[in-house]
């Protein structure tokens, strides 16, 4: 599997917008922080919608009043709190749902 890192979206951003990598990083910040900082900022929740790419929410999760520790098989209180969901779009989720080739199928197999 390959890791992209933040670094290699803004190599890709500067190669698509004809700049040099110093001028594109603080854009690809700009957006991740903005990403970041509504997410963060969710009372208790949002839903970020980027067409063609897909949906970000902040969901609330119910509280647990008898989970259990699969370890020790302790029962334990896990209170409500939020968690983040990403939908891809519908142009993505068929990109995705198209058959892989037989060579990248063999590749993912070994």
């Amino acid at each position: 599997m390959i890791t992209y890192t933040k670094r290699d979206i803004v190599r890709r951003v500067a190669e698509q917008m004809d700049e040099p990598m110093v001028q594109s990083d603080p854009w690809v910040n700009a957006v991740l922080d903005a990403l970041r900082e509504t997410m963060m900022d969710a009372d208790p929740t949002c839903r970020i919608e980027l067409r063609d790419f897909g949906v970000f929410e902040v969901k609330k999760t119910k509280a647990k009043p008898k989970a259990r520790n699969p370890r020790t098989n302790e029962e334990i209180y896990v209170p409500a709190h939020r968690k983040t969901h990403f939908k891809p779009s519908k142009l993505l989720k068929e990109f995705l749902k198209e058959p892989l080739e037989e060579e990248e199928v063999e590749e993912m197999e070994d």
